[in-house]
């Protein structure tokens, strides 16, 4: 199965995990990480993503980031693909979503992924029959129910 997490999803360790809500995010995060590490789960990354991750202010972060990203990755959306990406994007910009998330958004359903996992709420408020928009929580549990 192909997923492809977003930025939100990346960071959502990193925050404050005095609220459970964040905490409990975080921990499925951890736990769906543990499913790429073990090739359960096919992650896909982008350019998008490259690009986003180099603009994380914290270096440690990004280096942590980037190298899970590296070791775990099966399958990526490069730069070159932008022209197919790109028509894919402007359609989910028409619907409000912000263009750096209906990049993101667009490079996953380019990628042929089952879900696009975030954090970010107005993003998963987006609806296409393409892919399955989660939260980490919503992934971890969803897959307990079909086991």
């Amino acid at each position: 199965m192909r997923v492809y997490l977003d930025m939100c999803c990346y960071n959502r360790p990193y925050d404050d995990q005095s609220q459970l809500k964040v905490a409990m995010e975080a921990q499925s995060k951890l736990y769906i990480q543990n499913l790429i590490k073990r090739r359960e789960l096919d992650l896909i990354g982008s350019y998008v993503l490259d690009y986003e991750v180099s603009r994380n202010p914290y270096e440690m972060r990004k280096q942590s980031i980037i190298q899970f990203i590296r070791d775990n990755m099966a399958g990526y959306v490069g730069g070159e693909r932008d022209e197919a990406v790109k028509p894919i994007a402007d359609d989910i910009m028409k619907t409000g979503v912000k263009e750096k998330d209906a990049y993101h958004l667009a490079a996953a359903i380019y990628a042929g992924c089952e879900y696009f996992i975030s954090t970010d709420i107005r993003l998963l408020k987006y609806k296409t029959d393409k892919i399955k928009l989660v939260t980490p929580i919503e992934f971890v549990t969803g897959m307990e129910g079909e086991e």
